[in-house]
């Protein structure tokens, strides 16, 4: 199976343009408004990745999924933002409730039909049991670095308690993954990780990707 490549935390049209010219699966849209990485409703980011459902089959097959993140949303809020930037996938990375993501998907697949990734901080194997309470309800877990902040720090966390992880939905990687750590991604298997996700450890600035980092990177592993 080919290794799911998202890159969080993107905010500018043009460097958007160029992570997606990498080959890059998905790109994620921080849609809280105390991230630094906070993406307003700009117009012209919009328009930044082309709706798949306009395309042809070969052209969208390469075209970047979009993943919105949020952090303990208003059900509205997500429903807007899945509408206006022609979302793919939601991802919460806070504390939502099982039963605000079953009314979202409900609501969602007579809108604009998306998958739900659940975010759960790690630091130590007691934390990965909380997937028990979102395992029917999202369709993909990312397991991140449990933190001060919400994401975007940099910091890495013990992936051998990864091992504890025993369900059925598969994972994405995440938590200070940067430019230095491709043999320790290599080196990394679990059953259930289909894919890692970048962030701040590849920024010039918050928000804006290194486009040579990100190529060699990707090249490498």
């Amino acid at each position: 199976m080919k290794r799911i490549l998202k890159v969080c935390g993107m905010r500018d049209s043009e460097n958007i343009r160029q992570v997606a010219a990498l080959g890059i699966d998905w790109i994620g849209l921080i849609f809280w408004p105390k991230s630094p990485r906070y993406v307003n409703m700009i117009p012209t980011l919009v328009g930044t990745m082309p709706d798949r459902t306009s395309l042809s089959p070969v052209t969208a097959q390469h075209s970047p999924q979009r993943v919105g993140v949020f952090v303990d949303p208003m059900a509205q809020d997500v429903i807007t933002h899945v509408v206006n930037f022609q979302l793919d996938l939601v991802q919460m990375h806070g504390h939502e409730t099982p039963t605000l993501i079953r009314n979202l998907r409900r609501t969602l697949d007579d809108i604009r039909p998306v998958k739900f990734i659940k975010a759960i901080s790690v630091s130590s194997r007691d934390d990965i049991a909380a997937y028990h309470d979102y395992e029917d309800c999202v369709d993909y877990f990312l397991f991140d670095t449990k933190c001060k902040t919400v994401g975007g720090s940099g910091e890495q966390f013990d992936w051998s308690v990864l091992d504890a992880y025993d369900g059925t939905k598969p994972f994405l990687l995440s938590g200070g993954i940067g430019p230095y750590d491709t043999e320790r991604v290599r080196n990394f298997h679990h059953p259930k990780c289909i894919g890692i996700d970048l962030n701040s450890r590849f920024e010039t600035e918050p928000g804006l990707k290194d486009i040579t980092k990100l190529k060699q990177f990707l090249e490498q592993l």
